[in-house]
């Protein structure tokens, strides 16, 4: 099926920094490409938000704000929805981003340390809270939870995702070259929940890593290579995952199964009943992905040869795909908010914004 869509110019200016404001009111449309399903069609609007250098996340915030990774810039940048950057967080290389309930940030990044006079660099999870701060995100205070002292006998470990669910309980994803090991292999997912729960005050405490993740395996629910995590918002903790590991399911929704006799993550979807989303090499280099308010899956795939973003219902049944190199160099993320798609591109250095043509009014 070919994929095509619409631009769309603003006869509004636009510059990248604080206090400039986009109207998205005012416009003028000249069609390139369409993507024709139905009578529905994505449209981008214009202009794409710029300024970044190599960004590897993007997440709308229940505020609701826009959070970018920029990550070869070495920091965080919050923006409105209408581009206004609102405020920026020094942190160094940061790859992902969540938000809990109570609005703290957490991010992977990276920590610098001296060791034996010597200055090591190690991979890092940081949590920043916005509401001590009122949301002055230069000034909010940072907590480094990762890594404990512990985890510097294991320099080569890295912590590429992050989610967090309804009741403030968070996931790590952990990857590494050391897998050999029973109980502690590198690629983990690990499993935070408030210290509050435990009557033990302020904080977070480490669980322990999800059981019955295999950290090799190149089928459904495997722990090998996981780039990003995406939860739902609902009270549970099922998740999306985006893989860059060794696997032929690039994408996969992983769903909490809990009876009398065991708890357990499943897949959603099997490629035995032909559901699109879990047929083996639909995706190539996916790195983020979204869920809307309706439960469709977005997924944003770096691979040029592919869509760049797919769009699938709550069934696994694929919709709305569109991209390829005519429109992203290197899809990295993908955010919803408000009946707007944001893209991140890494390759270009831009958030890209997209509505539904039936959204124009």
């Amino acid at each position: 099926m070919k994929k095509y869509f619409i631009y769309i110019i603003l006869i509004t200016p636009f510059f990248f920094g604080c206090g400039d404001k986009l109207d998205i009111n005012q416009f003028n449309s000249t069609s390139k490409n369409v993507n024709p399903t139905g009578d529905t069609v994505y449209v981008q609007l214009s202009p794409s938000w710029e300024g970044f250098n190599n960004p590897q996340a993007i997440l709308a915030g229940k505020e609701p704000f826009i959070y970018v990774c920029d990550t070869e810039n070495d920091r965080i940048v919050m923006l409105n929805t209408a581009g206004t950057v609102l405020g920026i967080k020094s942190i160094k290389h940061p790859v992902a981003i969540a938000q809990d309930y109570r609005l703290n940030l957490i991010v992977c990044a990276q920590f610098d340390t001296l060791i034996g006079g010597i200055t090591s660099t190690f991979s890092a999870v940081y949590k920043i809270d916005l509401f001590a701060a009122q949301h002055d995100l230069a000034n909010a205070p940072v907590t480094r939870i990762l890594p404990r002292a512990a985890d510097f006998n294991f320099p080569l470990r890295k912590y590429t995702a992050v989610a967090a669910f309804y009741d403030n309980s968070f996931y790590v994803a952990r990857n590494g070259p050391s897998n050999t090991s029973v109980y502690d292999p590198d690629n983990s997912i690990l499993k935070f929940q408030p210290k509050k729960y435990f009557n033990m005050g302020e904080g977070d405490s480490l669980i322990g890593r999800v059981p019955n993740l295999d950290p090799l395996s190149s089928g459904l629910i495997s722990a090998n290579g996981i780039n990003s995590m995406t939860p739902f918002t609902k009270k549970n903790v099922d998740f999306i995952a985006t893989f860059s590991g060794e696997t032929s399911f690039k994408s996969q929704w992983f769903h909490f199964f809990a009876s009398a006799v065991e708890e357990k993550y499943v897949s959603q979807f099997y490629p035995q009943l032909g559901t699109p989303f879990a047929q083996p090499n639909k995706f190539g280099s996916p790195a983020g992905s979204c869920i809307d308010q309706y439960g469709n899956i977005f997924v944003a795939d770096g691979d040029a040869a592919r869509d760049s973003v797919y769009k699938f219902n709550q069934y696994g049944d694929e919709m709305h795909s569109f991209g390829g190199p005519k429109v992203f160099v290197k899809p990295s993320g993908v955010a919803f908010l408000d009946k707007t798609l944001y893209v991140l591109d890494a390759g270009s250095n831009k958030v890209l914004r997209f509505i539904l043509s039936t959204d124009i009014r």
